[in-house]
């Protein structure tokens, strides 16, 4: 499975990733700028809790400006939004950006990332797995119906949905999975497109990655045929010191954790570019081949100082495969 190796960026849409005092119309630039470099796809992340640029809303924005790249959620947290209403802004990104629209959904963390969020949507907590995988069997419908439909789930029920926006590839855009539990796993396997995770270790992304085919297999689907993404946290910088200095601070801005507690959590390196893709490769080797890079700084100059020294990179990224 050498495949080619895909290198994307998420746009830094968090006020944190921003930094005061900045334009967050810059963002634009921003994603304008990393299709002209070269990178293979722009990601926006979801959250209700701090300020950000409303992830939809900031595809729309890339949708006319960019040609070429990839637009994706990582990760879009569905529950908490009308589903049929989400149905029709997907399927209008997808329609407007000629088939560019890639939908990674994931359902929300335990603690201050969880919870109050479902309380702000007025959506139960339980259950949110269910809510996930139904809320995205109806939006599959809705692409696919011909007409008026209904919907009958476990959770969700409708009748007599009008038909909705159609969408620019027949059924829809690609859905992958942010989850890296068993259940997820398995889950992925047998309902989604495609899994985008961030384990710290390569070897556990191995590992899961063979969970997901063997799940594919089991429910008569095509393994190859799912994409296999990571999601990693990167920062630049000349001395791995220096690298881990940058991230302890992104860490403590954006989760309030010093960073040897994230880094047990989720996929990041720091320090000069032989060290990042030493690092990279061991994913790529160990199945992933589309790379979405989170840059690990605080304001929207140094995004993108990160963002050109990183396109340097990509051939040797292309080539690890």
């Amino acid at each position: 499975m050498n495949s080619p190796v895909r290198t994307g960026v998420l746009l830094p849409i968090g006020r944190a990733q921003w930094g005061e005092g900045t334009d967050p119309r810059g963002l634009v630039g921003f994603g304008v700028r990393a299709e002209r470099l070269g990178y293979d796809s722009l990601w926006v992340n979801d959250s209700l809790i701090e300020p950000r640029i409303e992830s939809l809303a900031m595809l729309s924005a890339l949708t006319p400006v960019t040609s070429r790249v990839t637009l994706g959620t990582a990760a879009l947290m569905p529950v908490l939004r009308r589903p049929v209403q989400t149905a029709q802004a997907l399927a209008s990104l997808d329609l407007l950006s000629g088939g560019r629209l890639t939908v990674t959904v994931g359902a929300g963390f335990p603690g201050r990332l969880g919870r109050p969020l479902h309380a702000l949507s007025e959506v139960p907590w339980e259950r949110r797995f269910a809510r996930l995988d139904e809320t995205v069997a109806l939006w599959r419908k809705l692409w696919t119906a011909e007409g008026p439909t209904s919907f009958h789930g476990e959770v969700l029920r409708f009748d007599d949905i009008p038909r909705t926006t159609p969408v620019f590839r027949p059924g829809g855009p690609d859905i992958w999975l942010g989850g890296n539990t068993p259940a997820a796993r398995a889950r992925t396997g047998r309902l989604y497109d495609g899994w985008l995770p961030y384990p710290p270790d390569p070897a556990d992304y191995a590992t899961g990655l063979a969970e997901v085919r063997e799940a594919a297999k089991q429910a008569g689907r095509d393994p190859a045929g799912l994409s296999s993404a990571l999601f990693v946290s990167v920062l630049l910088a000349d001395t791995p010191a220096e690298g881990r200095r940058g991230l302890e601070a992104y860490s403590r801005a954006n989760y309030k954790m010093e960073l040897d507690q994230l880094e047990t959590i989720q996929a990041l390196t720091a320090g000069p570019p032989e060290h990042v893709v030493a690092y990279l490769r061991r994913y790529v080797d160990a199945g992933a081949r589309h790379l979405v890079i989170r840059i690990g700084a605080l304001d929207l100059a140094t995004q993108t100082e990160q963002l050109e020294r990183l396109a340097e990179l990509l051939p040797q990224l292309r080539g690890c495969a």
